[in-house]
């Protein structure tokens, strides 16, 4: 996990500008900084590197005979890659070196065997690539400066320096100085309804099976990994799967981290779901004036002023803030909502499986710059790294061949198990019944803010800042967000032109 920045044909007089760049991203890899120009070429790198796989020689840049590399993420089949090339032509024990490998094969489709998330840019003396994991998982942002090129992990690396034509590289896709932009992945259409004759019990079986090989792969790594745990059904699904894992291996408990008001439904929540598999618990209470006194620096690492986007991202903040001082890495339950149908307006579609099935997968596509946007920025705010076991590209594949009508299920409001006339992510539940408490298992979704008691809290967070004696209203707050942005942006319009919208997420049910 780090950040990065790379010039391509943008004279830089004693790499002034690429340090100017890289010193607003320290906070995505404290363990190592490093500039490396590639001879004979124009492009240079910077790097900030935390160490995760391969810590004691995996520095970045790469520079191998005439190639140079950077790059952001975790590559989990990178020993398999090393096994097939030959672990004698690696010159590091870094997974990121085998992006260089793969792109010497010559292969057509090179990228797509690279699984993991991941962001990097690579140059030769004559051309250079820039590729992003197919969800997006990893930001990764091009700009123009006259007829160069420049790419870096956020966009607070380009404001006010002169650069023009920002935009993100989108997920999926790999951008060639030779051949332009082309999409190398592309997220398999939903199934809608169950063919006669499904194996219910069968496939809800396989599901788990791969989830638990999900879980596995995304645990790959040189430090400790934890886990997010709000006491929702995501978050505590990873947890007891990680948990049995580490034990199963004799590394000792999982690690587990929530936060939230005194009080709050989610700490509840998850000290009983900690208690049941047995897992390190920690906890972080917070107040509406810690919400005071952290908002402008969640609008300035989030990169948005988006309220929805805002709102989720405190807890995530102080989530991440818990974890960083025990551990390096954590996993986090994201993506289960958009595979498996779990927010609330996605009961609008409960008659209608095939248009739920393109939705999901339509939000799924949407996730870069909102979700997954949200849980990047905050985690790396603190120097953390954020993992996404829901979307393992093995795990979507099969999601997405799943049925719609098993992920929103219309159920009898009169059996105990049912959380209402449709229960969301019904597959998923019945899949993984076994490893939490019943009532956990079909308890009914909280979003974070409103679960971790964020919501009220704010609101009286938003007076302090306001100086208002009374409710302050959505516009308000809305314009709020915008001033705190704008006042640490030399080109505010620039990031704000950038982001994500939530609520644009969101088709009415």
């Amino acid at each position: 996990m780090c950040g990065f920045v790379c010039l391509w044909e943008i004279d830089d007089e004693g790499d002034a500008l690429i340090a100017a760049m890289l010193s607003r991203l320290g906070h995505r890899g404290p363990d190592a900084t490093q500039v490396t120009r590639l001879t004979g070429a124009p492009a240079s790198m910077g790097h900030c590197r935390l160490s995760i796989i391969g810590p004691d020689n995996g520095a970045q840049p790469i520079l191998q005979d005439s190639e140079i590399l950077v790059a952001n993420g975790e590559i989990y089949n990178h020993a398999d890659i090393r096994a097939i090339i030959g672990s004698e032509n690696f010159d590091t024990a870094s997974d990121s070196e085998t992006i260089l490998h793969l792109f010497r094969s010559g292969a057509q489709r090179w990228v797509s065997r690279l699984d993991g998330m991941f962001a990097f840019v690579l140059a030769t003396p004559d051309r250079i690539i820039a590729a992003r994991d197919p969800l997006g998982i990893k930001p990764l942002y091009m700009a123009r400066r006259g007829k160069g090129l420049a790419f870096a992990s956020e966009l607070k690396a380009f404001d006010g320096l002169g650069f023009d034509e920002i935009s993100a590289i989108p997920p999926g896709a790999l951008f060639d100085s030779r051949g332009g932009l082309r999409q190398w992945y592309r997220i398999p259409s939903g199934a809608a309804e169950a063919e006669a004759g499904l194996d219910i019990e069968a496939t809800a079986g396989e599901l788990r099976l791969s989830l638990e090989e999900a879980v596995a792969k995304w645990m790959i790594a040189d430090v400790e990994v934890g886990s997010f745990l709000s006491g929702g059904l995501d978050s505590s699904i990873i947890a007891a799967i990680a948990h049995k894992i580490r034990i199963d291996a004799g590394q000792g408990p999982l690690k587990t981290f929530a936060v939230g008001t005194p009080g709050s439904s989610d700490l509840i929540a998850a000290r009983r779901v900690a208690s049941h598999i047995g897992c390190d618990h920690h906890e972080f209470t917070f107040s509406a004036q810690d919400i005071a006194d952290n908002l402008p620096h969640v609008i300035y690492h989030l990169e948005s002023a988006d309220i929805d986007l805002v709102r989720s991202a405190i807890p995530t903040l102080f989530a991440a803030r818990l974890a960083r001082s025990r551990v390096k890495a954590v996993l986090t339950g994201e993506g289960a909502d958009e595979l498996f149908a779990g927010y609330a307006y996605h009961h609008g579609y409960a008659d209608d499986p095939r248009a739920l099935a393109d939705e999901l997968t339509r939000s799924l596509g949407t996730m870069h710059n909102i979700n997954l946007q949200r849980v990047d920025r905050m985690t790396m705010a603190e120097s953390l790294e954020a993992r996404t076991p829901f979307l393992d590209r093995d795990l979507i594949a099969f999601a997405q061949s799943l049925p719609a009508e098993l992920k929103l299920r219309r159920t009898d409001p009169t059996i105990a198990e049912s959380t209402g006339p449709t229960t969301e992510k019904w597959l998923l539940r019945k899949a993984c019944a076994d490893l939490l408490p019943e009532d956990l298992v079909w308890r009914k979704k909280a979003q974070f803010d409103e679960g971790s008691g964020t919501v009220d809290a704010l609101r009286q967070a938003l007076r302090i800042l306001t100086g208002s004696k009374g409710e302050v209203d959505k516009q308000r707050e809305a314009a709020l967000y915008r001033e705190i942005l704008s006042s640490r942006f030399s080109d505010p319009g620039m990031i704000l032109s950038q982001a994500g919208q939530w609520n644009a997420n969101r088709v009415a049910a």
